[in-house]
């Protein structure tokens, strides 16, 4: 079987044992708060039920959610009081059972309704990926682009390396929620500069094209930068310290023996070798921004996946709550393959080793 084939099939097989962990796990958890905050919202505000009405509701509301059904396939029920052998007894329950109607609908490419609304989580995820994709994807690539300029200055003058170095440090000690507040009290305030919006995203009314792209943008600007200066650090700093090891190396100094500049040196011969132990970094960065999404849009007050896994969570929404980590566990193990696989072309060595 080829190689990349199975890495494929051991990355699904590895997504569908975390995704039905998480499950059974949010699922086993007492989804008393959901439910009744779902019945709350679908009653009016004037009806006084009485007890028995409401447990009636509620067990309607359960069968509706799907909740009504046994969690897994078989499940451990006490033994009876009278019986000699304390041991559980094993309950088999077919497949009516919540989590196989779950996967059931994963293969159709549904993932459930929420709890709150009654909306399809395919299309909550939809509508709320691309906003955030919109400031996640400048910031990974303004940040690897930052690193890598970065670290090949420093490589080349070591003059300014321990300050930077140090400064970049200090930067990475700074939590990501920390940064985006002083970013927002030094930008974005009325008692500062107000050089950017404070929250939101507005509203262009009557632009197109272009102007509605600028729009947008700046009003991201603080977002993405948020997410850059968190990101940048870590970057710069392995990349600079490998590019200091391969400098050290025998083939540096052949180099340096023909005449070759320190730019010409790192950019043809130390850059590449530098970037192979980087790859797995690089394979964490966007899940990591994804994941960083959370608290800058909660932050900026921006709707997307961020907002969207903060409110499920809040709310006890776990069909929304699962399909938001499906997405970025997903993300996860793509990130990974591709950083393999980018592994493998940049080492001919690892092709040999693999054939």
């Amino acid at each position: 079987m080829p190689l990349m084939l199975r890495q494929l099939l051991s990355s699904t097989l590895l997504a569908w044992i975390i995704a039905s962990i998480i499950f059974l796990l949010s699922r086993s958890m007492s989804p008393a708060d959901g439910e009744q905050f779902g019945l709350t919202e679908n009653m009016p505000a004037t009806t006084a039920l009485t007890a028995a009405q409401q447990q009636a509701a509620r067990q309607q509301l359960r069968t509706r959610l799907g909740l009504s059904q046994p969690l897994f396939y078989f499940s451990l029920q006490a033994p009876p009081a009278r019986a000699r052998v304390l041991l559980p007894r094993f309950a088999w329950h077919g497949t009516q059972n919540q989590y196989h109607a779950w996967i059931r609908g994963l293969a159709r490419g549904h993932m459930g309704t929420s709890y709150r609304n009654g909306t399809p989580v395919t299309a909550l995820l939809a509508a709320a990926l691309p906003r955030t994709l919109q400031f996640t994807l400048p910031a990974a690539l303004v940040a690897v682009a930052v690193s890598l300029l970065l670290a090949t200055r420093l490589a080349a003058r070591p003059l300014w390396r321990a300050a930077v170095i140090n400064l970049l440090l200090v930067l990475d000690s700074i939590p990501l929620f920390l940064l985006a507040l002083l970013l927002l009290l030094l930008l974005a305030n009325p008692d500062m500069l107000t050089w950017f919006p404070a929250y939101g995203v507005g509203e262009a009314n009557g632009a197109s094209g272009w102007n509605q792209l600028l729009h947008t943008a700046y009003y991201l600007v603080l977002p993405t930068l948020s997410l850059t200066l968190v990101t940048l650090p870590g970057l710069t700093v392995q990349l600079e310290a490998a590019l200091q090891r391969e400098l050290a190396l025998d083939y540096i100094t052949t180099a340096r023996a023909k005449g070759l500049s320190s730019r010409q040196i790192i950019r043809r011969h130390a850059l590449r070798n530098a970037l192979l132990p980087l790859l797995t970094l690089l394979a964490d960065l966007l899940p990591a921004v994804l994941a960083g999404a959370v608290v800058v849009e909660v932050v900026f007050a921006l709707p997307g996946m961020g907002q969207l896994l903060s409110d499920a969570a809040t709310a006890r929404d776990y069909p929304v709550l699962m399909g938001a980590l499906l997405v970025i566990l997903v993300a996860r193990l793509a990130a990974y393959i591709l950083a393999d696989m980018a592994y493998r072309l940049a080492d001919p060595r690892l092709q040999k080793s693999a054939a």
